[in-house]
């Protein structure tokens, strides 16, 4: 080989390496602009807002049994403002704590800011607050010694924030699980929330369900229940893609009959007429929109309404990844028109765009705390920067066999910053 020709060959391969390096880097990064982001994050609020309020009047009315679709509720634009659902006005107090506090807020703070909340509350929710009331400090508020709605599904319903501010970020949603989640929930109860955050967060990059649901059981514990469920649910589609209500018949065997699944906590093994806000059928539900709604509004929303059992908030889940996969803009006049700008979300400072504000603050401060950055494009458009990073889930426990509690306890100082009664 003459010295020439070895030069070029040296040339070729440094180039080569170049190349290589740069699609490297390339493929660490998703690119989402910011005005991407907001459109979507919006319709990610509004999703929930439109599912919760479709579904609200046949909250509890239907359990064990399936909606008859001549008992489904129509439609109405003005269905859209609903400021005084617990499954989105909790999300504000986890909102604004980050917002005033920061990304790295401890669990303290956060259980104190949730103990002087003003809202109506139930189970799991409602447990976790009086114990931190009471000085129990978290994570021992959720843990099933103090609160035996552990595994109800309560972080599961307002976790819809936390995929809608990490976008393509899961360790930051597992994060946020395990800062706001075990306020209430513990076990199932947490990684419910974890999942449907999860899901959140992959619904900016894709509108395929299947993958979305992935996405968000990449996030908790393989070898927990939920998981198992979730697993289920696309066997289940996979095998029969076609007739949902199929497929609901098997979720009420093994997850509304079988005590293995139920376990007594709060929800006991039932059927028809047997009242269930287990985390785990009411997250099947959620599935069964995403899944059998094949990516039509009407179709996600109503399937998992006609479920039953907590029949608002699992549409209000389905009806925001579904939205937030298709973005604000896009989205049909009859679910955005009749939106109340100046609703107050209740007891909370915010209104919707406060809220779509403050959101758009804590995602440049979440993309950077998670080793991203924001650029500009030419025309000076800002671009997020997400890394791509594995998920970390938490580790594996369980409410039926709790591990032990940590005595936590409230100090003096922190218990008089709790003012509410």
């Amino acid at each position: 080989m003459n010295k020439n020709h070895s030069v070029a060959v040296c040339v070729l391969l440094s180039l080569v390496a170049s190349v290589t390096m740069a699609a490297d880097q390339s493929a660490q990064f998703r690119r989402l602009p910011v005005k991407t982001y907001v459109d979507k994050m919006k319709a990610g609020w509004i999703g929930q807002m439109v599912g919760v309020g479709w579904g609200g009047p046949t909250e509890f009315r239907y359990k064990g049994e399936i909606i008859p679709i001549d008992k489904m509720p129509e439609w109405q634009p003005e269905k859209v403002n609903q400021f005084g659902q617990d499954d989105i006005y909790v999300e504000m107090t986890f909102m604004q704590t980050l917002d005033v506090h920061g990304l790295d807020v401890s669990i303290r703070q956060a259980g104190i800011d949730f103990a002087n909340s003003g809202y109506r509350l139930w189970h799991a929710n409602n447990a976790g607050r009086t114990n931190l009331r009471k000085g129990i400090a978290p994570p021992d508020s959720g843990h099933p010694q103090f609160n035996k709605h552990a595994d109800d599904i309560d972080y599961q319903i307002e976790a819809d924030y936390s995929g809608l501010i990490a976008p393509g970020m899961p360790n930051l949603v597992i994060e946020f699980g395990e800062k706001f989640g075990r306020l209430m929930n513990y076990g199932d109860g947490m990684y419910a929330g974890q999942f449907v955050g999860g899901m959140y967060a992959e619904a900016f990059f894709t509108d395929d369900m299947v993958e979305i649901v992935k996405a968000g059981l990449a996030c908790i514990p393989s070898e927990s229940q939920y998981a198992e469920m979730v697993r289920d649910l696309l066997a289940w589609y996979e095998k029969n893609p076609d007739d949902w209500q199929k497929t609901w018949e098997w979720i009420e065997e093994k997850y509304h009959k079988n005590p293995k699944y139920t376990h007594s906590i709060c929800s006991g093994p039932g059927a028809k007429g047997a009242f269930s806000i287990d985390a785990k059928i009411n997250g099947a539900y959620i599935l069964m929109g995403l899944l059998y709604g094949k990516g039509d509004y009407d179709e996600t929303i109503v399937i998992s309404t006609r479920c039953g059992q907590d029949s608002d908030c699992n549409p209000a889940n389905s009806g925001g990844i579904l939205f937030t996969t298709v973005g604000f803009s896009k989205l049909p006049d009859r679910f955005t028109s009749a939106l109340n700008p100046k609703g107050k979300f209740s007891h909370t400072p915010y209104d919707f765009p406060t809220l779509i504000d403050v959101s758009k603050k804590i995602v440049h401060q979440a993309v950077v705390r998670s080793g991203g950055r924001v650029e500009k494009d030419a025309a000076g458009e800002e671009i997020l920067m997400i890394p791509v990073l594995k998920p970390r889930p938490s580790k594996l426990e369980c409410c039926w066999e709790p591990g032990p509690f940590t005595g936590s306890k409230f100090t003096e100082k922190e218990m008089a910053k709790i003012t509410a009664e």
